[in-house]
């Protein structure tokens, strides 16, 4: 599985961006997408994260103002991040954690993939 995100970039504080991220490849079932962040000289950090199912997860940090949403169908995830500030600054991952094959589903293992950062920049 390949991921490629997209979207960031540079913005003030208050601003909007939106990331993107695709899978390919050979995918079985994708159960879990969403974005982790890392700032220079922090551990990287969960964002938000969202299931097959639709049911999601944020840090305490961006409730309110980030919103993930996903395209099963084309195994698809966006972040649109809203009111950016300037601890929002840090380069963005996109990740996925599958079932790589039906044993895998049926024996509960899963694979981890991480797409390459995309930096998001807020300005004050």
């Amino acid at each position: 599985v390949q991921l490629q995100a997209s979207g960031g970039g540079w913005v003030q504080t208050g601003g909007s961006l939106r990331l993107s991220c695709a899978a390919s490849g050979s995918i079985f079932r994708i159960i879990t997408m969403g974005w982790y962040r890392q700032c220079p000289g922090m551990q990287r950090e969960l964002v938000a994260a969202i299931t097959s199912f639709g049911g999601t997860n944020y840090a305490d940090s961006v409730e309110g103002r980030f919103a993930i949403s996903r395209d099963n169908a084309k195994n698809t995830v966006e972040l649109q991040m809203n009111v950016l500030k300037p601890e929002d600054t840090a380069v963005y991952y996109c990740i996925a954690i599958a079932n790589d094959d039906r044993q895998s589903r049926k024996d509960g293992r899963t694979t981890t993939y991480w797409g390459k950062g995309t930096q998001v920049t807020v300005s004050s």
